[in-house]
């Protein structure tokens, strides 16, 4: 498959009102996400989504590509890979901060021995470009593997 140099992807945002009583919709370029979030959502269990949970399935997304790469040029095809990640999000200094994110997967590949396996997730781990970019932030990593 031929991957062109230079991809550039979009996401936009339409807030309504003030922070805490208003309301926005969150749409990819693609159209194939849109999402509602308000103040309720994010800091909340209102219905609707955040950008921290989109943020971490843009890297529970990301790794789990980055892994199944790692893993298949190392001869070692994955059947599945699940991924989760956990973002924290804590009020500090009158504000908030993400200071950890959690990532937690579990690959189906046989053949590979748990010591080569955890290598290859940290590999992956450091490899994916969304990881890159949130590499300010303490990111752990439970990788396991099944038969």
């Amino acid at each position: 498959m031929n991957v062109p140099d230079d991809i550039a992807r979009t996401a936009s945002v339409h807030w309504e009102g003030d922070v805490a009583k208003g309301h926005g919709t969150i749409t990819t370029g693609s159209g194939k996400v849109t999402a509602d979030y308000s103040f309720g959502t994010r800091f909340a269990a209102e219905p609707g989504t955040n950008p921290e949970e989109l943020l971490g399935a843009s890297l529970a997304a990301c790794f789990t590509m980055a892994l199944d790469a790692t893993l298949t040029r190392a001869g070692h095809s994955p059947t599945s890979i699940d991924t989760t990640a956990k973002v924290h999000l804590h009020r500090q200094d009158g504000g908030f901060a993400i200071p950890l994110i959690e990532l937690t997967t579990v690959a189906a590949v046989a053949g590979i021995l748990d010591d080569e396996f955890a290598h290859l997730a940290q590999q992956a781990k450091e490899s994916c470009p969304i990881g890159k970019v949130l590499h300010t932030v303490p990111t752990t990593l439970n990788a396991s593997r099944k038969s």
